[in-house]
């Protein structure tokens, strides 16, 4: 992303004046946005909420982001945790790890989601056993999976909309 000669974004210096923004400190102010509107609380009854939260989260991301939402019995957000992170090309999950993450936070269900850096949404083999795995993991525990979202860039794919969970 290059700068315009005249950028309409501006920022506050450390000596109190404006200057234009660069472009991490707009992804940076970008984020704060982002998880201002995502609070404690938040529903996630409807299965466009968890594809758009995922999105912002993950979307222009270079590498391979596993995270995970953490929802009480009324399918609201507890905590938003990013639990691997990998290369370009994939990240390694370890379904113990998103279980004793849904323990501690005293969890009654969990949405999961990735992100493709490809942009592909498609899911992989290793993507739908990875979700019949998680599954039955939070399973052994009475903790419900509802959905694993993966994010190409702007689009997303749920797989519970596919029924693959």
């Amino acid at each position: 992303m290059t700068m315009q000669s005249n950028p309409a974004l501006y920022v506050r210096s450390r000596t109190r004046r404006y200057e234009p923004a660069t472009t991490e400190q707009v992804l940076q102010a970008a984020q704060l946005i982002v998880d201002a509107r995502m609070q404690r609380g938040m529903s996630f009854s409807d299965p466009n909420a968890a594809c758009d939260f995922f999105r912002d989260k993950l979307g222009g991301r270079e590498r391979e982001v596993f995270a995970a939402v953490f929802l009480d019995t009324r399918h609201r957000l507890i905590e938003f945790v990013e639990l691997f992170h990998g290369t370009i090309g994939g990240t390694e999950v370890h379904p113990r790890e998103v279980v004793r993450s849904a323990l501690r936070c005293n969890a009654a269900a969990v949405i999961v989601a990735h992100n493709h850096p490809s942009g592909d949404v498609e899911p992989s083999a290793a993507d739908r056993a990875l979700t019949v795995r998680l599954k039955q993991a939070l399973a052994l525990v009475d903790v419900r999976l509802l959905d694993h979202v993966i994010v190409g860039g702007q689009q997303t794919l749920a797989m519970a909309a596919h029924g693959w969970v």
